[in-house]
């Protein structure tokens, strides 16, 4: 089923050709800033299926792994889109909380689970990663 989204103003939509029948959670302080709570919420979809129209900006910053991630953000009210980096091949982390029907998708996965906030259990059910797999 494909996805169409939006950032917080709406001047930046995000559509997804591509189905995910779950999502990946991430602790990394990086994912923490970039979404200001204590975890992102993410898919990794197509780089060919993904399209995203409207002012948006980029960042890239080093990861802790030693590649470089750039982040891209809409321009106008900051929203976190998507990021990339060249350990997701052909694809790149798209941002869920810009999409209502995502709400309805389980978490499959935890990344970075010893960064994980003490008061935050483990999703039940999902594969727990203590780092980047």
């Amino acid at each position: 089923m494909p996805h169409k989204g939006s950032c917080l103003c709406g001047q930046t939509t995000i559509e997804l050709a591509s189905t995910h029948p779950d999502q990946i959670v991430c602790h990394c302080t990086d994912c923490r800033q970039t979404s200001g709570s204590a975890f992102s919420t993410n898919v990794l979809a197509p780089k060919k299926d993904v399209k995203i129209t409207g002012p948006v900006k980029e960042y890239s910053i080093k990861a802790a792994s030693g590649n470089t991630v750039t982040r891209v953000f809409c321009s106008n009210c900051g929203s976190a889109i998507t990021h990339l980096t060249a350990a997701f091949g052909d694809a790149q982390a798209i941002q869920t909380g810009n999409f209502s029907d995502f709400a309805e998708i389980p978490i499959g996965t935890e990344l970075f689970v010893k960064d994980r906030w003490t008061g935050l259990g483990p999703v039940s059910g999902a594969a727990q990663v203590q780092a980047m797999p």
